[in-house]
């Protein structure tokens, strides 16, 4: 008896995944599902969020935000100027 070597592939699904952070919706094919649903063109796609695509990632924008918490961007500054005057001391 031979034995089945088939590989068993995950079911694709039409799928909608939407940065909010951009309002940027990308239309593609997924395994991933989810229970909202979209109409698109007559084709029900699962909509997936997500926080951080292409489309808001600061590597493909080229735009950099700083996180201040607690002023500790300004903290680090100040400690890099007197690091610099010390050195320029010597």
């Amino acid at each position: 008896m031979a034995k089945d070597t088939t590989t068993k592939h995950p079911k694709n699904h039409p799928v909608i995944f939407r940065d909010a952070n951009a309002k940027t919706d990308f239309i593609m094919v997924s395994t991933m599902t989810s229970e909202e649903v979209e109409k698109v063109n007559g084709v029900d796609h699962y909509v997936i969020r997500v926080d951080v695509s292409s489309a808001s990632h600061p590597f493909y924008t080229g735009k950099q935000n700083l996180l201040d918490t607690s002023g500790r961007v300004d903290k680090f500054r100040a400690k890099m100027e007197k690091a610099k005057a010390a050195q320029a001391k010597k």
